[in-house]
């Protein structure tokens, strides 16, 4: 069976291009490209899950899917105070910011999150140890949690999902 990856709907435009992890944040309706999940609405799916933050959530509601599993180890990994909800521009403007801090992903990572590396994979792991197996599987969530599991799927988090992009991972599970 599959997988599908389903990232929410856009959020209002100030808040597109930020850290926005834990915040609960809504889709803005008005930005909602109905033909761009018209697939996902004629598709049968055994189980749906979804991030339990409302952004997640309102966007298979927005779809017209009522009946979905939140679960919050599938939320954004979470910011430091000081930078959620920050643009990049905002972020590179603070005082402890450096360039060099771009070169290492977990550098840069260790320099963002509250969360490690560790944990936030950890928590993905978690959730995809835990799918039931020969299963079509719907899952909605954020662009770092999808790249994530695209990488533990797949082996490449190079493919850079947009807002109501999704994608289909054929025989799903941890590699």
């Amino acid at each position: 069976m599959a997988l599908t990856l389903l990232r929410h709907a856009p959020l209002h435009p100030h808040y597109q291009k930020r850290y926005n992890g834990w915040t609960d944040l809504p889709i803005e309706p008005t930005l909602f490209e109905m033909e761009k999940v018209r697939l996902l609405q004629i598709q049968k799916f055994d189980l749906v899950y979804t991030s339990d933050l409302q952004r997640c959530t309102q966007t298979l509601e927005q779809i017209g899917i009522q009946e979905y599993i939140p679960d919050e180890r599938l939320r954004e990994v979470r910011f430091k105070i000081h930078i959620e909800g920050k643009s990049f521009k905002e972020v590179s403007a603070l005082p402890s910011y450096r360039e060099s801090l771009l070169e290492n992903s977990e550098v840069w990572h260790d320099y963002l999150c509250a969360e490690s590396q560790q944990r936030f994979e950890a928590r993905i792991l978690s959730f995809l140890a835990a799918l039931p197996p020969q299963k079509e599987i719907l899952l909605c969530s954020h662009a770092g949690t999808l790249q994530k599991i695209m990488h533990f799927l797949t082996h490449s988090s190079n493919h850079k999902i947009d807002y109501l992009d999704f994608i289909r991972i054929e025989h799903y599970g941890i590699q």
